[in-house]
């Protein structure tokens, strides 16, 4: 055997797909591959695929076509190999091989039948395959901050998603797995683990025979990290014991990423979950009087079929009565496969446009307000970034996650990956600005941290 070929990946997607992407680099590192950040160099592009809704789809087919231009050896891995599988080896003879959502662990073995002369197709069916803590693993994101996946799949069939299609059922990992992954990354030296799945609040009903959402948190609990945070909590889920979980394990922050999609039952029927339309109000009220300092975030769909002027004037009167911290906004993308796709009365896409601008405008004066109630106090701030130019340092606060809300943009001096107090002293629509509090600065009299 002469030298190994080298392989880079090019990341599509989602954090779920990302840590796909790190087990496979973790993977192919640990059986000797050189693995490159840089393209041009490779001899194999691995491009990790997302499939989710039509933008995505094009993002990943536009990164194939140029590396196929650029006669790169191509193997399609992710949701869209899952997706697409025969048609993508047709239209893309390039591609050297096809591996499913549930076969990334294979990564290796279909490497090396590539390099026999095979064209591989690796996709089972019905992706049933979760890693664990001893899956060999390369992380990419900053050194401060890991994503900690808790299960994988779902079991709901809301009618504008092709998740499920996808990446399969929920399955979950035992609680001892996940802890002590966490342990794992927490003498790695990270700060902060996010929990994700494609719904945290079913955690373990496929495994325990229940929800035990509550039980994991309280034995991340006991992990030397300092923030835990909770990706996509259905309020349903939020039971009793679960904030009390949140209340009384320190570690785990306040933040709730709730994604609620629409507020009004008629819409929320359509969209299949029926079950949410009845809850809304009564039981954001239920939170913010539980957990009087949570953070909350959600996401909404504008423009589903059907919606008309008056369900989306609902929605508008929902977003300025709860005001939440932070809210993300998508405009409705038909998927092929999926119940909505059939569905009468679809809005034309410049009211879609319209009523995305008007949430938006809607929302950033709450965004802006939570914001400014920031100015004057001292919180922690993750450091993520350092500007080499200006020695401006780029971090976030508990109330913002990465990638989807603001940043804490930071003077003075602090090492990448460290967790420090910063005075805020300016605040606009999504990012806050402070200084470093030193240890002089304290007894000065600054104000106390808040967590």
């Amino acid at each position: 055997m002469g030298n190994k070929p080298t392989i880079a990946i090019s990341h599509l997607g989602c954090e779920k797909n990302r840590i796909d992407t790190e087990h496979m680099l973790g993977l192919l590192v640990q059986a000797g591959y050189d693995v490159d950040a840089n393209e041009e160099l490779a001899d194999y592009v691995i491009v990790n695929t997302c499939s989710f809704i039509q933008a995505a789809r094009e993002e990943s087919v536009r990164t194939l076509v140029e590396l196929a231009e650029a006669d790169k050896k191509i193997v399609i891995t992710g949701c869209m190999a899952q997706h697409f599988q025969e048609e993508l080896l047709e239209e893309l003879p390039e591609a050297v091989a096809l591996v499913g959502t549930g076969d990334y662990h294979k990564i290796v073995s279909v490497i090396e039948r590539v390099e026999a002369g095979e064209q591989v197709k690796e996709v089972s069916p019905e992706p049933i395959y979760i890693a664990d803590e001893t899956t060999p693993r390369y992380r990419t994101t900053t050194e401060g901050v890991a994503y900690l996946r808790i299960a994988e799949g779902c079991d709901y069939r809301c009618a504008f998603c092709i998740i499920p299609h996808l990446r399969g059922n929920q399955r979950s990992r035992p609680i001892e797995s996940i802890v002590a992954e966490a342990e794992q990354l927490a003498s790695e030296g990270v700060q902060e683990i996010i929990l994700i799945s494609q719904i945290t609040t079913n955690y373990g009903i496929d495994l325990y025979g229940k929800p035990r959402l509550a039980d994991l948190l309280r034995a991340l609990g006991k992990v030397d990290v300092p923030w835990i945070r909770m990706h996509y909590a259905y309020p349903t889920g939020l039971t009793v014991d679960v904030i009390a979980a949140i209340q009384e394990t320190p570690n785990v922050l306040p933040y709730l990423d709730l994604p609620l999609q629409h507020s009004h039952p008629e819409v929320l029927r359509a969209m299949n979950r029926p079950w949410q339309g009845q809850v809304n109000d009564q039981i954001i009220e239920r939170i913010k009087a539980a957990i009087p300092d949570a953070v909350l975030r959600t996401t909404f769909i504008v423009g589903f079929p059907g919606e008309t002027d008056q369900h989306f004037e609902h929605l508008l009167q929902f977003v300025q009565r709860h005001e939440f911290d932070h809210v993300g906004v998508f405009t409705f993308s038909p998927e092929d496969g999926t119940p909505a796709y059939e569905l009468p009365n679809p809005i034309p896409p410049s009211v879609i446009e319209a009523r995305r601008d008007a949430l938006m405008q809607i929302q950033q004066p709450i965004s802006l307000n939570k914001n400014r109630l920031q100015i004057g106090k001292v919180v922690n701030v993750l450091i993520e970034q350092e500007n080499p130019d200006t020695g401006e340092l780029i971090g976030r606060s508990a109330r913002f996650s990465p990638e989807v809300d603001g940043l804490v943009y930071v003077s003075g001096h602090a090492s990448l990956g460290s967790l420090i107090p910063v005075a805020i002293d300016a605040a606009d629509v999504y990012d806050l600005y402070g200084q470093v509090v030193t240890p002089a600065d304290l007894f000065q009299g600054q104000p106390l941290v808040v967590p």
